[in-house]
């Protein structure tokens, strides 16, 4: 998911970028653009109906809004299938994703031909608090 498009703060580390001495991501992740309040941000992605299979590449547009490039939210970069949950879960990228958590969005792929909505999610889709962790 880091691809020179994103900074630590899009992927949600942003607390771990140095801000005493010089470390790699410093410059970009110092830039105003790239620190916008309604910048991307990494999250998960859940098909609504979990039958249904997620498509890498596919875009986010908002329900309600017309599917078109001024209203593209973001893209859908990974998708997998997850025996422990028994559906198909993705990572993207969506505007104020970190704000997000719960809304529905339509995600749509034209080359596919395709349109399901979405839930986002945490992108740890297993025991985001760690409860099964601490036990």
């Amino acid at each position: 998911e880091l691809n020179g498009q994103t900074t630590a703060l899009n992927l949600g580390l942003g607390g771990m970028v140095s801000q005493k001495k010089d470390c790699i991501g410093q410059t970009l992740s110092k830039r105003p653009e790239m620190n916008r309040d309604d910048a991307i941000r990494l999250v998960g992605f859940r098909p609504v109906d979990r039958s249904k299979k997620l498509i890498a590449g596919s875009h986010f547009i908002t329900k309600g809004d017309e599917a078109i490039m001024d209203n593209d939210q973001g893209w859908m970069s990974s998708v997998a299938y997850s025996p422990s949950l028994g559906h198909s879960i993705g990572l993207g990228f969506i505007k104020r994703g970190h704000e997000r958590m719960g809304e529905i969005v339509r995600a749509m792929s034209p080359v596919h031909d395709t349109e399901m909505e979405v839930e986002i999610v945490s992108a740890h889709f297993i025991d985001p608090e760690g409860d099964r962790l601490r036990g």
